[in-house]
């Protein structure tokens, strides 16, 4: 039987025996003295086979190539002086093997090789199709083993320390509008009719607080038919929770303590409380987003007031049709961006438009506050004025002004890149500083202009301020978001616990009362037999863990992800089926391929 797992092996061990199991990562044969490295989920310790010291055990070594599985019995001793490895945990040992048993070999060339150093790559679509091999490397196992630090520390958490109570809620549920597209299921045995696999657990949830559960959580799998990015995958997972009795201060209070608490179990991290919070209106001001990365300055200044009667059309006129015109102030930006970069085909230029913006306007503070800039910015400024956009934006000489001029959506979205760009570029930004905000008065609704409506910022669930129930359409929400290090980690608000006011947000969205009776009765009858007040949030596992290992994709922290495709490249689905089982669902396929 197995005595120990490779990882554990330290100097306490010395001269006992001890059988281990796991994967040859390397062997080396140093003057007839074999040496092989053997890894497990735990870590990699040393072998040894020496034919003077261990002969039964020698002529087996000398079989053993990379990725064998093997079983290892033999006595832990202390490495020589000169070989001692400080850079493993069990650097201290190695184990002089008395027997070496073969339990499987590898017949085929392998893909990729599974020991690499940091600096070797290999494609990912290799890393996906061969999954398996990819999850054994250091890199990927490691992650593996975070993510499992962060689950235990949650459940841990909120069980042991705050009552919550884990509920599963069901995967087969029903079509809802409101959200992105639904994975949908046909049914068998009621033909014509589809479940929906869930987006998430949030009408659930809620009725486990009509029920009394008082504190829910669960380890929810999601599921969601979006285009794919780098932090997004069709099926994902998240921490899903709902308090009934608790103020959204007390929420937040608690969630605090939960992520302080991760950090401190996973990464050994004292964070400092309490989080500062932002507005929407305020983040949005000052960053263009509702994801703000406070890590670094840079924040945007409003010049609307002193430019909109300015002659520089482009200014004024944005104004005066609904829309803004703000700056990116950078310090020291004359010496780090140059025209060209500003000015069309530029990088600097090409970045705004692709965030929506038609160009880039820009100004040059020089000695003695000196303006250069285009001519028609400078032309068509008052000496008044241009004192007054130097004081408001705090510019100083070699100040690069940059501005954004248009509908207020898109000089956010344009800037907030810009700002995100620049300061990476100039180093602002400390990789190692851990920056978390809680942002808070989201909007109830945002407009549609596809379909001409509002539309719920969040979702229709969410409870309106109570001063502000009288006009919905203008409502603040009683919602907040958790971002880390500008990414949205966790989102949840206060809930709609009356029939009344739920019905009025079904109102303003555009439901009609029997769409709204269609598709959620279940919830308004439930609502009329005592519904506490309740909140919750969920967090986003696969977000929240790439965020922790520092990982760019959450593709590098999930077992078996997706490609940007939402193909498995290991099991290749999706994939046809049997024209039997479509036949048996009552369903036929209308896709015809491209000739």
């Amino acid at each position: 039987m197995r005595t120990n797992y490779c990882g554990e092996l330290r100097a306490e061990h010395i001269d006992k025996t001890v059988t281990l199991y796991g994967w040859v990562n390397r062997r080396r044969d140093h003057g007839g003295v074999i040496f092989i490295d053997l890894r497990d989920r735990t870590g990699t310790v040393q072998i040894v086979s020496d034919p003077q010291r261990t002969p039964e055990s020698y002529q087996d070594a000398g079989c053993l190539r990379s990725e064998y599985v093997v079983r290892i019995s033999g006595n832990v001793s202390q490495r020589p002086e000169e070989s001692l490895n400080p850079k493993l945990p069990t650097g201290e040992v190695e184990i002089y093997a008395d027997s070496i048993e073969i339990l499987n070999s590898v017949n085929k060339q392998l893909p990729f090789q599974v020991f690499t150093t940091d600096t070797e790559s290999v494609r990912e679509d290799l890393r996906l199709k061969y999954r398996y091999l990819d999850l054994r490397r250091d890199r990927m196992a490691k992650n593996l083993q975070l993510r499992h630090e962060v689950v235990k520390a949650m459940r841990r958490f909120l069980e042991d320390e705050h009552n919550f109570i884990e509920v599963e809620t069901p995967i087969l549920t029903r079509s809802t509008p409101e959200g992105a597209r639904d994975y949908l299921v046909p049914s068998r045995v009621n033909p014509g009719e589809w479940y929906a696999l869930p987006q998430s657990p949030q009408l659930f949830k809620q009725l486990l607080m009509v029920s009394g559960c008082d504190r829910y959580y669960q380890i929810a799998r999601c599921f969601r038919d979006e285009d794919l990015r780098a932090d997004r995958q069709p099926e994902f997972t998240q921490l899903d929770m709902e308090m009934s009795f608790l103020s959204q201060d007390e929420i937040i209070e608690l969630n605090e303590q939960l992520i302080s608490h991760i950090f401190k179990e996973v990464k050994n991290t004292d964070l400092p409380r309490p989080f500062p919070r932002l507005t929407y209106t305020e983040a949005m001001e000052k960053y263009g987003t509702d994801r703000p990365d406070t890590r670094f300055g840079l924040e945007l200044v409003d010049v609307a007031e002193i430019v909109k009667d300015s002659g520089f059309k482009v200014f004024s006129g944005a104004v005066k049709s609904g829309g803004t015109v703000k700056v990116l102030p950078i310090p020291g930006g004359n010496d780090a961006i140059s025209n060209v970069r500003i000015k069309p085909k530029g990088d600097i230029f090409n970045e705004a438009v692709a965030a929506g913006a038609k160009g880039i306007a820009y100004i040059r503070v020089r000695e003695n506050n000196e303006i250069d800039t285009i001519g028609a910015i400078k032309d068509n400024l008052t000496e008044e004025k241009k004192q007054e956009l130097l004081t408001k934006t705090g510019a100083k000489p070699g100040h690069l002004l940059l501005f954004g001029a248009g509908d207020i959506a898109t000089v956010n979205k344009s800037l907030d890149r810009l700002r995100q760009v620049i300061g990476k570029e100039l180093g602002l930004i400390d990789e190692n500083k851990i920056n978390l905000v809680w942002v808070t008065e989201f909007p109830m609704f945002e407009w549609n202009a596809d379909q001409k409506r509002l539309e719920a910022l969040h979702h229709p669930f969410t409870a309106p301020y109570p001063e502000d129930i009288q006009d919905l359409k203008t409502a603040r929400a009683q919602a907040y978001d958790l971002v880390y290090n500008g990414v949205e980690v966790g989102g949840g608000s206060l809930r709609i616990y009356q029939k009344d006011i739920q019905q009025k947000v079904f109102e303003t969205i555009g439901f009609s009362p029997e769409e709204a009776q269609d598709k959620f009765g279940f919830l308004l009858e439930a609502f009329e037999y005592g519904t506490p007040p309740h909140g919750g949030i969920a967090y986003g596992l696969d977000r929240l863990v790439m965020l922790l290992a520092g990982e760019e994709s959450i593709r590098d922290v999930i077992a078996f992800p997706k490609t940007q495709q939402a193909s498995c490249l290991l099991t290749d689905a999706p994939a046809l089926v049997n024209k039997s089982q479509l036949k048996e669902l009552y369903i036929s396929s209308t896709y015809k391929p491209r000739e």
